[in-house]
């Protein structure tokens, strides 16, 4: 098979679409062969040598699928060849061919092809798990969206919505402002212009007689850099959920401030969570978000698909943020 390789750390130019070995399925496994692939912000760190696989996943990018399903390993249960599935990966997304766990497996939604699908495995479990297995939110709550846009933001934006929370999002420019309003956001911060912190207290304001609520849950991408306006951001019993670090690492938590809040600091990745762990949260979407999608409440977004072999093109487009929603690898 041919997959997308990485002999070198290094800028886009380092994908190099090449032959390797065919996957074999493993105990509890099923071998997909790939229609569609899905670009996210880990496999350009993967790519730049800062983000490695867990150990025995694939060592090719690629943390979500669509496609068939070719062959069985032992003890698979209910799953057959033929089938048309989405998966949640560890990596090896940027192939042919991918070995899946059966508990990372989910059937295509209800009016979703089987291209579309790839959009959806990754932003579902990420946005569910972290929003409502973590942070715990509930109707009438005010969730304020980072790069909401974005894969994640699109997905949480209508997640939200769709349990009646009340949806904030920061966003770089008035095109992709106007794209989060049509999925339903309620408060629009443009960041390069306005002060989030300042914008959430003023929409939140009537809530608590005007002092300015502030947000309930905080789903961050971003990380250090907003580790303090977000503290400032929260709500009281707030929840701030971390799940990238694209503005650094390392920031300065003021417990003071938290304190007062009685917030929640919370920080999680999905890519090195063990099976068990990823097959209870793709069980949860599979629940309560796939009858969503399904009912047309919700709707993967995807910004344009490219063929898996100019993933760097791919890459080109994410690392410049021009994107709204998903970008998708066609094989």
């Amino acid at each position: 098979m041919r997959a997308i390789t990485v002999p070198e750390p290094g800028g886009p130019e380092a994908l190099v679409w090449a032959e390797v070995p065919d996957p074999v399925p493993a105990e509890g496994e099923v071998l997909v062969e790939v229609v569609a692939g899905a670009v996210n912000r880990a496999d350009l760190l993967q790519r730049q040598g800062f983000y490695n696989p867990p150990p025995g996943a694939s060592p090719y990018p690629g943390l979500e699928c669509s496609g068939r399903i070719v062959a069985l390993g032992p003890g698979v249960g209910a799953w057959q060849v033929g089938d048309e599935v989405c998966a949640l990966l560890s990596g090896g997304g940027y192939a042919e061919k991918v070995a899946v766990p059966v508990g990372q497996l989910l059937p295509l939604p209800d009016g979703v092809d089987l291209i579309t699908a790839a959009a959806l495995p990754e932003v579902a479990c990420t946005v569910w798990s972290n929003c409502f297995m973590v942070a715990h939110l509930r109707p009438g709550e005010t969730l304020l969206v980072h790069g909401g846009s974005s894969g994640i933001g699109t997905m949480a934006i209508q997640l939200a919505k769709a349990v009646g929370a009340r949806v904030a999002v920061t966003a770089g420019s008035a095109e992709k402002l106007d794209a989060c309003r049509e999925l339903g956001a309620d408060i629009l911060i443009n960041y390069r212009e306005q002060d989030f912190v300042d914008e959430i207290r003023k929409a939140t304001a009537a809530q608590d007689g005007g002092a300015g609520a502030g947000a309930d849950v905080i789903l961050d991408i971003i990380g250090a850099k907003y580790l303090e306006q977000n503290i400032q951001a929260l709500a009281v019993n707030g929840r701030l959920a971390i799940i990238g670090l694209q503005g650094g690492a390392k920031g300065e938590l003021n417990l003071g401030a938290l304190l007062v809040k009685r917030g929640t600091v919370t920080a999680t990745s999905l890519r090195g969570r063990p099976p068990g762990e990823k097959a209870e949260i793709v069980a949860a979407v599979r629940e309560h978000v796939w009858p969503l999608i399904g009912a047309g409440r919700i709707r993967p977004i995807v910004d344009r698909t490219i063929p898996m072999r100019d993933a760097a093109e791919a890459h080109r487009v994410l690392d410049a943020s021009t994107h709204v929603g998903k970008i998708l690898l066609t094989v």
